[in-house]
């Protein structure tokens, strides 16, 4: 039986080949790790990755200085040589409009509170926004009335184009040797146990749907919002939940107009980016508390994704088409292409769960992005193989949870979580 402790020439299995599993990989191969496997059932970037999309926002505001400086490591990551083709540094303005509730305007004082003195921050970094005015002083682009809108503009943030970066991430990976099995040789549908060694189960790898056996010394379990179906002790502290995506096809000469523009967070809306320069789509997002898939299993009550991320919530596309109409009214009689839900893993506290698994050997998950893991990805890998080499979590928050803590009213979302069987989608007769 292998030591607890990896050495070079371990066999590692990684679960998944989105952001964390992507990212582990690539930091162990890295560092002269030889026998790397990665397992998913699609190909890299998988559907069921949530990092598989066109952009993501790359950002430090944060109400917990922490994350802050987790993610100003990023950022310095994503302006290097390595990551810079996929890192667009637009700027990013955060604000909250005319009939926002409380908590979205506290949220922003609490995130601007991280970063307003923070000396990691290039100087001119911020300007405040008080008005539409303001605001179009900064985004010409921007043709709405934006009535009661206020927040500020942090030049130092941006986004990633995140399929593309996965996609490097993985070709990488492959340079270094890491080996890819994806489909049903690569679905994982069990994790793999054999007798106990000192008073703890030994995982010895997973099997996949089409009955392959896959061994390994170490096996770390990166399936994002499905960990839950694979380890449902995990669905304790983890949550699935969605949220609404959609896009607007802009031709060349609109997404010229538009290009430049920074990320435009409204808390109490939503938000978009420039046109991707691909395809000429703005993607767009609605904001909320997320969207649950509450089941009950023979083990326990979980909320994993649905089957289907077709379509999206009647609420949350009208909060989309305000969006545009405040913000881009030029566009408002353009149909919502491309429309669908992202599923994440979310932690009463979005915190992160890096920890080995109690009560086993040999078995690690990476889990709980919150829906702020793909900006880490080029750092989310080293803190995994810290914890592998480490044999334990030294840091407290990243630590298995043998219970849920806290609850669903995350400080930093506007309102209120609901069970996605109980709303009705745009367009589609039945959700489930």
């Amino acid at each position: 039986m292998a030591s607890t402790l990896p050495t070079k020439d371990h066999s590692i299995l990684i679960v998944g080949a989105g952001v964390f599993g992507l990212s582990t990989a690539l930091h162990v191969a890295q560092d002269g790790y030889t026998n790397i496997t990665v397992l998913d059932r699609e190909p890299v970037p998988s559907p069921y990755s949530a990092g598989n999309d066109i952009n993501k926002i790359v950002r430090a505001e944060y109400e917990d200085p922490f994350y802050t400086a987790l993610a100003l490591d990023a950022i310095k990551e994503w302006e290097t040589p390595f990551w810079s083709n996929f890192y667009r540094p637009t700027g990013y303005l955060l604000t909250t409009s005319l009939n926002a509730p409380q908590k979205a305007r506290d949220t922003i004082k609490k995130s601007f509170s991280s970063i307003g003195d923070h000396p990691s921050f290039p100087s001119g970094s911020f300007s405040a926004v008080d008005n539409a005015n303001d605001i179009k002083r900064y985004l010409p682009m921007l043709e709405g009335q934006m009535d009661g809108w206020s927040g500020y503009l942090n030049r130092y943030a941006g986004y990633a184009r995140a399929a593309k970066a996965l996609e490097y991430a993985a070709k990488r990976c492959l340079e270094l040797g890491v080996r890819f099995v994806t489909g049903d040789d690569g679905y994982a549908v069990e994790i793999l146990f054999e007798s106990a060694d000192k008073g703890k189960k030994v995982c010895v790898g997973v099997k996949t749907a089409n009955g392959d056996i896959h061994k390994a010394a170490h096996t770390i379990l990166a399936l994002g919002a499905h960990i839950g179906t694979l380890l449902p002790e995990i669905s304790q502290q983890v949550t699935a939940k969605s949220w609404a995506v959609a896009h607007l096809q802009l031709s060349p000469e609109e997404a010229a107009v538009m290009k430049g523009c920074p990320v435009v967070n409204c808390r109490d809306l939503g938000f978009f980016f420039e046109p991707d320069e691909d395809t000429g789509l703005i993607k767009l997002s609605a904001n909320g508390a997320g969207y649950t898939n509450n089941i009950t299993t023979s083990e326990a009550q979980a909320s994993l994704p649905t089957a289907s991320n077709d379509g999206i919530p009647t609420e949350d596309e009208d909060l989309i088409k305000r969006l545009i109409q405040q913000a881009m009214p030029q566009f408002s009689g353009k149909e919502l292409v491309k429309k669908f839900i992202c599923w994440c893993a979310d932690t009463p506290g979005s915190d992160y769960i890096i920890d080995h698994v109690p009560g086993t050997m040999g078995l690690l998950v990476v889990a709980g992005d919150s829906g702020h893991g793909f900006k880490m990805l080029p750092v989310a890998g080293k803190w995994v193989k810290k914890a592998l080499e480490d044999d334990e979590q030294i840091i407290e928050r990243w630590r298995w949870k043998d219970k849920k803590s806290g609850s669903d009213n995350i400080s930093w979302r506007v309102g209120k979580v609901k069970d996605i069987k109980e709303v009705e989608f745009s367009g589609l007769k039945s959700r489930i």
